[in-house]
């Protein structure tokens, strides 16, 4: 429904009314007292009752003198691009069946090194389109080499040609796409993504069934960095993740713990945005720091129909040795209107019936930071999955710390899995 006009906001009154005062309009879900965030999206409370009064009061109309010019909505990019590299062909999705996970290589080979301070990954259909990534293939790398540029690979069944998308070629996370992220920004503190000579991209999506056979044709927008030399790396990752996560059936408070050390010197953590699936509660990111101080630097609700993030008004200083550690809530019970089975243990998976938890993070990193330096998996994170009961939990993290033992990447046994 729309709500520009007077006349097709007035009928609505009273939901308005209920819809500010219990805050599930507009979304927003960061908790205050935490971390400040720029631009929050929230009503303030003298806003709030501003609203409730007109609806206690009759919700009379005003002077239309006094009203504010007419909103106008962009059509189109939200930035404006100097680079656009689209997707040769679109993607065709089935009517019916299961979530597709395309990868198609697209041969931009640009012709200079380059720094970008801004990208939007944008979808021709967003009905279709769950979410998606585009990222920095760099020469040489082994990912996707084989690939024939412009055919969607999918990832359940064509793997091997695929390849392994390695830290340590170098590639990374150009642009995202989650309905309502809209363009993304990594001019703070004087920040910027570098794209080598001689790049490709990759993109990587989700997509879901609508009833009717669709195409979508994604592409990516990219503005040069102008006006500014970039003194830092934006590094955008997910971390910390839980790939070995359990989420018991009907438990509607499921805890599940992920944690990530701090492996290099100069990074801060500037942005923040929680990504769960349909039994997503709420989310939780800490930081541990070596001086043994507890933060919580970000607390909120999660819903999965609206994927906000958060960009902090001030980068957070994360000092080698820092563990950044991720706690997820999980409602797996029959109350929860959106779960498809609470009778089924869940665990992590590329399908929304599957679970995942883990934020995407953006870190300001100095410019020579090897990336796999930067985040390393630590304790929680690499226990093998718990075995009848849910987790791994905070009371599994602080039995590892209190009985003094130490997991590596080589002998937890949890594995990795691919982020969708």
């Amino acid at each position: 429904m729309s709500l520009l006009t007077y006349q097709e906001a007035r009928p609505w009154a009273k939901a308005i009314k209920s819809a500010v005062s219990t805050k599930k309009m507009p979304p927003w879900f960061a908790e205050s007292g935490h971390r400040p965030i720029a631009d929050e999206r929230k009503l303030s409370d003298s806003e709030i009752a501003t609203l409730v009064s007109w609806a206690d009061n009759g919700a009379v109309e005003g002077n239309p003198k006094d009203a504010p010019p007419p909103v106008s909505f962009t059509d189109g990019w939200l930035l404006q691009p100097d680079i656009v590299v689209q997707a040769p062909i679109p993607y065709q999705v089935a009517a019916k069946g299961p979530n597709t996970f395309p990868t198609v290589l697209i041969k931009a080979n640009f012709p200079t090194d380059m720094w970008i301070e801004a990208a939007e990954m944008r979808a021709s259909n967003s009905k279709v389109l769950h979410h998606g990534t585009c990222s920095v293939r760099v020469p040489g790398s082994s990912w996707m080499k084989d690939a024939v540029p412009g055919k969607y690979y999918e990832s359940g069944t064509e793997k091997e040609i695929m390849g392994k998308n390695k830290i340590t070629d170098g590639n990374y996370i150009l642009g995202k796409y989650n309905p309502g992220l809209g363009a993304q920004s990594f001019n703070i503190e004087g920040a910027a993504k570098f794209v080598p000579k001689g790049s490709d991209l990759v993109c990587s999506m989700h997509y879901i069934t609508i009833g009717k056979d669709a195409t979508d044709q994604v592409a990516v927008g990219l503005v040069l960095a102008k006006g500014y030399t970039p003194t830092q790396r934006y590094y955008l990752t997910h971390d910390p993740t839980a790939f070995n996560l359990v989420v018991e059936p009907g438990d509607p408070n499921q805890e599940v713990v992920a944690e990530s050390l701090v492996g290099a010197e100069g990074v801060k953590l500037a942005y923040v945005q929680p990504h769960m699936h349909l039994r997503g509660k709420d989310f939780e990111l800490r930081a541990i720091y070596p001086t043994g101080e507890s933060e919580t630097v970000f607390k909120g609700k999660y819903d999965f129909n609206w994927q906000e993030g958060a960009t902090f008004v001030k980068p957070i200083p994360l000092p080698k040795g820092t563990r950044l550690v991720a706690i997820s809530h999980f409602d797996n019970s029959a109350n929860n209107p959106f779960n498809p089975d609470p009778t089924k243990e869940v665990r992590w998976g590329p399908n929304t019936t599957d679970e995942m938890t883990g934020p995407w993070i953006g870190l300001l990193l100095p410019l020579n930071t090897p990336p796999e330096t930067v985040l390393i998996e630590t304790g929680a994170s690499l226990m093998k999955p718990p075995v009848g009961k849910g987790g791994p939990t905070l009371s599994d993290a602080l039995k590892l710390r209190t009985q003094g033992k130490t997991l590596s990447q080589t002998n937890a046994g949890a594995g990795q899995a691919p982020v969708d």
